[in-house]
């Protein structure tokens, strides 16, 4: 993505790729928001929901590589498959309980601590402001879930915690894909009969409404499929450094957003959570002056999401 030499700047960065950039965090924002109203008492139920949004993602997705001459979506593989419709599952079933803010702080907080494990376990070595980070973001999400009439439900709070290490994984094992495009059109087109045997399976539950199924498309062809296409887009001049820091938006954006858009409450504890694992987290990921790649924290990057 070329850029000419005088475009105009925003933070630092092209017009157009900033642009693209802030399209791309809103649809993975969005994404909290689409769930949460869609799951809704009469809407639709959670697996008629990720059945929906796995298919539409999967048909854009798709299309896109067919149009780009690729030979369609063959990369991919059963496993990371398997980690995408695992992220999707418990998203689905953790908003049925959870607020938008509070469901995407744990889901990020949960992701970055996955990734971060991961990194130390292949044998990185944090500084001491990175530790500070972690203790501080670990303090926000015990704000966050300690017991009281604003925390969140335990049942509710495990499964985006579930959902946060399924889709970390899926971010560790996709990190090297040559075509992340194509690699995530295969991910999402191998996950769908997982999606379809667990509408089968609950059966007796299931309901769909047109709106609830109008935002499960939405969800999945809108802010999941094309959030990607414009992440990926923008990825290659934002560099792995500027991304992850620009990811620390998209809880923020979702929390704002729930309050604005849905009516959720906005409580003191929020606040200072939100803070305090934003501000954690970044410090956390903090790349090591001189650090190589393979074990900089900073360099694992979350596949966009959410």
């Amino acid at each position: 993505m070329d850029e000419p030499p005088l475009a105009p700047q925003i933070v630092g960065m092209p017009l157009r790729t900033g642009l693209v950039t802030a399209l791309a965090l809103t649809c993975f924002a969005a994404n909290s928001l689409l769930c949460r109203a869609a799951l809704r008492p009469g809407l639709v139920d959670p697996a008629t929901f990720t059945a929906v949004r796995v298919a539409s993602g999967a048909v854009v997705l798709a299309a896109l590589v067919l149009v780009r001459g690729k030979g369609g979506p063959r990369q991919g593989g059963w496993t990371s498959a398997a980690m995408l419709f695992a992220y999707a599952a418990a998203f689905s079933l953790a908003y049925v309980q959870l607020h938008a803010g509070t469901g995407a702080l744990l889901l990020f907080a949960s992701v970055q601590a996955t990734m971060l494990g991961w990194s130390l376990r292949a044998g990185a070595t944090l500084r001491a402001v990175q530790w500070l980070g972690i203790a501080i973001a670990a303090a926000g999400l015990v704000l966050l879930t300690a017991p009281g009439a604003a925390s969140p439900g335990p049942a509710g709070a495990g499964l985006m915690v579930a959902a946060g290490v399924a889709w970390g994984v899926y971010s560790i094992r996709g990190r090297s894909a040559a075509d992340p495009v194509a690699t995530t059109a295969g991910n999402f087109v191998r996950a769908l009969p997982f999606a379809v045997a667990w509408v089968v399976a609950s059966a007796a539950s299931s309901h769909g409404s047109a709106t609830g199924l109008a935002l499960a498309a939405i969800s999945g062809a809108v802010t999941s499929g094309g959030g990607y296409v414009l992440w990926y887009a923008a990825l290659p001049v934002l560099g792995a450094a500027r991304a992850g820091t620009l990811q620390l938006a998209v809880p923020v954006l979702a929390a704002a957003a729930g309050v604005v858009l849905l009516g959720e409450p906005l409580t003191l504890r929020l606040v200072i959570a939100a803070a305090a694992i934003v501000a954690g987290i970044a410090l956390a990921v903090r790349a090591r002056r001189g650090a190589p790649q393979r074990t900089s924290p900073s360099r694992l990057e979350a596949a966009p999401s959410r």
